[in-house]
């Protein structure tokens, strides 16, 4: 019987990490995943918006169950370049480190000087639905957004449409609540126009003029749910239905949509963005074109960025065009590693993008990023997805290394030891469901007495 065995430390528990993590130790693999936050779930619990809340438990629940597997151990509370640096994690000797970091920065608004008013009547994103997630939860002490109306988000994907619907919803309920009507959340993301039909009202009786949505390219340009667009025929008809589905969305959530802008430029007034300026485009050959002398103002007390997500870049990492520098697209190796690879939204590169769409597996964040008419089950499509292409990647990693990194046993316990010094630092009790059930977020719905 052999006393050499693979370990393997995967940074990131959510649904590519904890997904590759059991892959690995279903292979008799003993496997440790580090995790920035207490709990592994990534953006399914701070990225997913809060009116999903049975989904996103059902995903959690999957989450939970491979973290149970025996050769899993779970590190919470460990941030890779601060509670050990990347490098530091190299040199302990794991037989590999796989990243499925996620892509949890926010892609910059490419307006220049425009993050110096972060938090200053400008936002993005990312941090913008961590808030909106967790703000109900009593004690919340993370940074706190504002919602005001007639905001202006940039964007055009399925994460902008979360923007915009969010906004919609708490302006709304505000104005309801001073009207006496106490509608919850859950209500208003079914369709904000029944519910004021139902009610008598309109925008203009709450005083509210909405939000607005600013996208670069032209309304039958949004991608929807993947579809042919080969043949004239094809992509007259996704066109077509590209229009319908926003225009639905339009009238259910009341909101303004502008197509075919870009930003520019900023507007600043008493030290606090006040708006942004945008020109015009026309779309050529599929880009969004710039057209010149169409340069106007857009004034707003509120900006949101939404216009993509990328993986938060390390040092000790190689990286090109703010992602990963890949080496070989088939395990996703990073360039100048033998053992070090990436999954899931952590990887990234047009090559290996290209390899995705051509075996079907779709590794982009285009569904659940892109997607003007998804619904839940398309995001669980999306996720499925991923999860398959982990299992096979991962699978493709473990062979790659499977006759070599072998460690001993003495290394094996000299990791150990260093996983046990992590532990408590990041006050684990070693019990993962214990664990979890005390760190569990407060959810919406059982503070409002909805069954779920």
């Amino acid at each position: 019987m052999s006393t050499q065995v693979h370990y393997i430390a995967v940074i990131g528990g959510a649904v590519s990490g904890s997904a590759t993590a059991f892959q690995f130790a279903s292979r008799g693999i003993k496997t440790v995943i580090f995790d920035q936050q207490a709990l592994p779930y990534g953006k399914i619990e701070d990225g997913l918006p809060k009116w999903h809340a049975k989904l996103r438990d059902k995903e959690e629940g999957k989450i939970d169950k491979r973290l149970a597997h025996p050769n899993i151990t779970y590190v919470p509370n460990i941030r890779l370049g601060e509670a050990v640096t990347f490098e530091e994690l190299c040199s302990w000797g794991f037989s590999a480190i796989v990243l499925a970091t996620g892509a949890f920065n926010d892609r910059p608004l490419p307006v220049d000087g425009v993050d110096e008013y972060l938090n200053k009547g400008f936002y993005y994103q990312n941090p913008f639905f961590i808030w909106y997630n967790h703000f109900h939860e009593p004690g919340y002490e993370g940074l706190k957004h504002e919602i005001v109306d007639d905001a202006v988000v940039v964007g055009g994907g399925l994460a902008s449409l979360d923007v915009v619907k969010a906004l919609m919803i708490e302006s709304v309920k505000e104005k309801l609540l001073e009207k006496g009507h106490d509608v919850d959340m859950f209500t208003l993301d079914r369709s904000i126009v029944k519910v004021l039909d139902g009610l008598g009202y309109t925008l203009d009786d709450l005083g509210l003029k909405g939000c607005r949505l600013y996208y670069r390219r032209r309304t039958i340009d949004m991608p929807v749910t993947p579809m042919a667009t080969d043949t004239p025929e094809a992509l007259e008809k996704a066109q077509g239905i590209r229009a319908k589905l926003l225009n639905n969305f339009v009238k259910k959530y009341l909101f303004k949509f502008y197509e075919c802008h870009v930003p520019i430029g900023k507007i600043v007034k008493d030290g606090k963005l006040a708006g942004l300026v945008f020109q015009k485009t026309e779309v050529i050959d599929g880009k969004a074109a710039a057209i010149e002398g169409t340069e106007h103002d857009v004034e707003s007390p509120l900006v949101i960025s939404s216009i993509g997500s990328i993986p938060e870049l390390l040092d000790g990492i190689p990286s090109q065009w703010q992602m990963f520098k890949i080496a070989d697209i088939n395990t996703c190796q990073i360039e100048g590693y033998d053992n070090v690879f990436a999954v899931g939204n952590a990887v990234t590169g047009q090559g290996n993008i290209k390899e995705s769409y051509k075996h079907g597996n779709e590794l982009s964040e285009r569904i659940m990023d892109e997607s003007l008419g998804w619904k839940e089950e398309h995001f669980e499509e999306y996720l499925r997805i991923t999860e398959s292409k982990v299992q096979d990647q991962a699978s493709v990693i473990a062979e790659k290394f499977s006759g070599n990194n072998l460690l001993s046993v003495e290394k094996v316990a000299e990791l150990d030891v260093k996983i046990a010094e992590m532990h408590k630092k990041s006050g684990y009790t070693g019990d993962y469901m214990s664990w979890r059930n005390a760190n569990i977020p407060v959810r919406l719905e059982d503070m409002l007495g909805i069954e779920h």
